[in-house]
Parts: structure tokens; C-alpha cells; sequence
């Protein structure tokens, strides 16, 4: 079964139903639920949301796209928004998220694992630079869902 509800901790291989979670669906959540699609069984029902919607980013879909990954048909959702609110797994990547998700499931029966994630949009600089803070969120995501999601699917650089 899923692990506990603290950071880090191991999860279920391969949930049926996930779902990332960060503040606005803008950034950390939808690349995580692109690159979990790339990487778990087909049939498994993977979704992103946040605690409010944002504004797309073009710069996720720059970095998603260095990896032969795409978000084309995204666009940022509320938990309130969801298709589906039924989940295996929530997996919150900021901490307000990791509140919003505890405090939805308190009485389902539904694990919630939190994984620090940077926020990119507070990078500032050149545009070479805030694509490098991009693409180290992204290499942080796919080696977490490598690891306690995937089939050890290897980060690019």
C-alpha cells in the first residue's frame, strides 16, 4: 500500500488514480502530470490541479517540449474543477497544496505524500536563466516520479 503522509516516503508504484497538486495548475503540477503520463501504465487516471487556477506558462511548455513532452490541451484548473474526485494517490508539490489536499481528504480514505518542489516563477534573470530554473523543476519531478512512481525513468538535463 501507499506510504504515510509525511515527505519523501515511499508510494505505490503504480497508482490507478493520482493526482498533483500545487497552488495555481500553472507550472509544478500539470509537468508532473505530464511527465507521470509518460511514464506509468496506460489506464492509470492521472490529473493535475491547484488550490485556484492560474495563467498558463509558456515557459513549462518550453521545457516539457526539450523532453518530448506536451501540455497542448492544459489549462490551469481549480480542485473545484476536477472531472473525477476520487484519487489513490494525491501528491502535493507546494505547501499550501499539501494543506488544501489534507484537509479535503481528512475523512477519505485517500493517501496524500508531500514532495518539496521549487516555485520557478520566482526566478528572475535572463531568459537562459529562468529556463534553467524551469528545467531543474522538471529534473526534480521526473526523478521523483522515477523513483517512487515510475519504472526509473532517468531525468534529462
Amino acid at each position: 500500500m501507499i506510504g504515510g503522509t509525511g515527505q519523501g516516503q515511499d508510494v505505490t508504484r503504480n497508482p490507478r488514480s493520482l493526482l498533483f497538486m500545487c497552488r495555481m495548475n500553472a507550472v509544478r503540477s500539470p509537468m508532473a502530470e505530464a511527465i507521470a503520463r509518460s511514464v506509468l501504465p496506460l489506464g492509470t487516471y492521472v490529473a493535475s490541479a491547484g488550490i485556484r487556477p492560474g495563467e498558463r506558462d509558456p515557459f513549462v511548455d518550453a521545457v516539457l517540449d526539450e523532453i518530448g513532452l506536451s501540455i497542448e490541451r492544459h489549462a490551469p484548473r481549480s480542485l473545484e474543477e476536477l472531472e473525477d474526485d476520487y484519487f489513490d494517490l494525491i501528491v502535493t508539490l507546494a505547501p499550501e497544496a499539501h494543506h488544501a489536499a489534507l484537509e479535503l481528504t481528512r475523512s477519505n480514505a485517500v493517501e496524500v505524500v508531500y514532495w518539496p518542489t521549487p516555485d520557478p516563477t520566482v526566478v528572475t534573470g535572463t531568459r537562459e536563466q529562468i529556463l534553467a530554473a524551469y528545467r531543474d523543476v522538471r529534473n526534480h519531478l521526473a526523478s521523483l516520479i522515477g523513483r517512487h512512481l515510475g519504472n526509473g525513468m532517468a531525468a534529462s538535463s
